[in-house]
């Protein structure tokens, strides 16, 4: 297990810059998950600590190793495809014990650390079989297998459950969870999905445009989003960004408007009387009430546990969560009360947090 630290990281493509400057610190034995939109860096990022994407400029450290110019194979680090990428013609056993055999270790080793990685993961019944007989999960916990029994200081996963269907990407999450609590290994894990680095990390790095925008545990980045693209990517539903001015401030409260409503806040030293902000609350921090922001319902989605609701509020979309489960029909017209000790403000032309 090791250590790894980015720095000044940069990555051109030509003349195109796509990492712009990356500082990233990763301690010994630490979950991180790299989480962004397409296009914004994260998977090259991580093809960069692994050692498959040259670096511009910047440096890489695993350990007390600057790997910048090292291959891949010497870098000390196992890496979890989205596409399994095994062997079709060896069996579990040979795919998982392929890259010892590489090294010439004794083959009896070979065999018993791919029988206690098979145990680890529930492999066991299945190391005689082809990858063709193998659900997805199955072949994804192979290539798990593949990469644990190389006992590497760092493991690299690139958005490893992509290709399994919604139900096993919950079950593998968990799985691959318990297994990084089970190994303690560093690992640095690349997804889209938000939900999977909310439930999976110690910690996250919400990237942007090769930019890093915040990094922090789950629930910081859920709490307290600097600015307006972390609290809008992190949460789902995302968070409701309402287009408010602030008409006035004094020493205990400011008047903002949204519209034709005017809601008091407690003030806080940003605000400044004829501003511009954005208002932030999570949809769970909405509920029916009787006065507050004049709403006409457009759709209803039932999930079970709870009601999404996606309300129109004068010229922007406003989305709700009730546990309640309220009689609510497309075309009516009802209020939404804010709980206002859990709103966000920003900045109306930075995005900035204002607290």
């Amino acid at each position: 297990m090791a250590e790894v630290s980015v720095r000044q990281l940069r990555k051109n493509y030509g003349d195109v810059a796509v990492i712009h400057g990356i500082d990233v610190s990763i301690a010994d034995g630490e979950f991180v998950v790299l989480v962004g939109p397409s296009g914004c860096g994260k998977s090259t990022l991580l093809r960069m600590i692994a050692g498959l994407e040259e670096v511009t400029s910047g440096d890489i450290k695993i350990g007390d190793r600057r790997v910048n110019n090292l291959s891949p194979s010497k870098r000390d680090i196992a890496m979890v495809f989205q596409s399994y990428a095994l062997y079709p013609h060896k069996t579990v056993e040979a795919n998982m014990g392929f890259s010892l055999k590489l090294r010439k270790m004794d083959r009896a080793e070979i065999k018993r650390q791919v029988a206690e990685a098979a145990e680890i993961l529930g492999l066991t019944p299945f190391l005689k079989r082809y990858p063709r007989a193998l659900s997805g999960g199955q072949r994804q916990r192979v290539a798990m297998g593949r990469a644990i029994v190389r006992n590497p200081q760092v493991f690299l996963f690139d958005e490893p459950l992509s290709n399994l269907d919604a139900k096993l990407r919950v079950q593998m999450r968990t799985e691959i969870r318990e297994l990084h609590q089970r190994l303690q290994t560093t690992t640095v894990y690349v997804t889209h999905d938000q939900i999977e680095a909310m439930t999976m990390a110690d910690k996250i790095v919400v990237l942007n445009a090769g930019h890093v925008e915040q990094v922090g545990s789950p629930l910081d980045l859920y709490d307290r989003p600097k600015n307006k693209f972390v609290a809008s990517f992190i949460g789902s539903p995302s968070m409701n960004l309402l287009d408010a001015e602030v008409v006035s401030v004094d020493d205990a409260v400011a008047k903002i408007s949204l519209g034709d409503v005017t809601i008091d806040i407690s003030s806080r030293h940003e605000l400044l009387a004829g501003s511009q902000i954005s208002l932030g609350v999570r949809p769970e921090h909405l509920k029916l009430a009787t006065t507050g922001l004049p709403v006409t319902v457009r759709v209803v989605e039932p999930t079970g546990s709870e009601i999404h609701v996606v309300f129109q509020f004068q010229e922007q979309e406003i989305t709700a969560i009730f546990r309640e489960r309220h009689e609510l029909a497309p075309g009516a017209k009802v209020f939404l009360e804010v709980e206002l000790d859990q709103i966000h403000l920003f900045d109306g032309k930075s995005g900035v947090r204002l607290d």
